[in-house]
């Protein structure tokens, strides 16, 4: 019966350690992927097209993209324990050139892959505070990738709207 105490908790840890490495690979492999479909949508428009709103009430191309830039450096902020690089509002600043978004955008994917890559399984799993929500570190990086994505799919139509082919979806 000692035994095979000893082997379950054995396979339990061990379970948990791969576990949690499979989260951190799982996170990198998906924001890589990320960073290289928002690099394309971010191309796909051209320079005229970042202050185009398809309604005046709801944000530009540019500010969709500087919000999920906002959005970024909190979450991996947040999650790593590690200041935001950016300081201020990037969907609030004054610059939203295509040269600008696409630098801050790309700036705030890298910094979430910097944070990930540093994080240990343990630190993936442990509770932090994002936006008064308690979440695991894993949680609250996975919900910034849920959220670049549904930016990013809300400015497909923004491409369509000027005639623009949207990038092709990158599930893998």
């Amino acid at each position: 019966m000692k035994k095979l105490l000893i082997i379950l908790f054995l396979l339990s840890f061990f379970g948990q350690a791969i576990n949690a490495q499979n989260a951190k690979s799982r996170l990198l492999a998906d924001w890589e992927r990320g960073k290289k479909f928002m690099t394309e949508y971010l191309a796909a428009m051209p320079e005229d097209g970042y202050s185009f709103k398809p309604t005046p009430e709801i944000r530009s191309y540019s500010q969709q993209m500087m919000h999920v830039a906002d959005a970024n450096f909190a979450f991996a902020s947040s999650a790593s324990g590690k200041a935001s690089p950016y300081q201020g509002s990037a969907e609030k600043s004054a610059d939203h050139s295509k040269a600008t978004v696409t630098k801050t955008v790309m700036q705030s994917i890298d910094f979430t892959i910097e944070a990930i890559k540093a994080m240990s399984e343990e630190d993936l799993a442990k509770k932090v505070k994002v936006f008064g929500q308690e979440l695991t570190a894993d949680s609250a990086l996975t919900k910034s990738f849920e959220h670049m994505c549904h930016h990013r799919g809300q400015t497909t139509i923004y491409l369509r709207l000027k005639g623009i082919k949207p990038p092709a979806e990158g599930l893998f």
